[in-house]
């Protein structure tokens, strides 16, 4: 059985959110992925609406489903999503949904 996971799809939502600098601008940190999508965390005091988790998925149409996460404690609460996205739309997208700037 292969248990390996194919991070390309990852690899490349993370080029498109900006790379480096995205995670320089924001915060964000342990990051994860699976073999289509990419998740990671955010100082949520920092966000609209306490937003301290996103995932990215690459749906069948070739474009991404982003979820909008609060966590805190033993709650999670789903604060918004957005499906259908194209890869020139994710820094926007992120960057209205929680309020932080993505690049300079």
């Amino acid at each position: 059985m292969n248990t390996t996971t194919d991070k390309s799809i990852a690899i490349e939502i993370y080029k498109q959110l900006g790379g480096n600098r995205f995670k320089a601008m924001t915060g964000a940190s342990n990051f994860f992925c699976d073999n289509n999508s990419m998740g990671f965390k955010l100082p949520g005091t920092m966000t609209k609406d306490r937003i301290n988790y996103v995932k990215i998925t690459l749906n069948v149409m070739d474009t991404y489903d982003i979820k909008f996460v609060s966590i805190w404690g033993d709650k999670i609460k789903t604060v918004s999503e957005f499906n259908g996205a194209y890869n020139d739309m994710l820094q926007d997208i992120i960057s209205d949904r929680t309020g932080l700037r993505l690049s300079l």
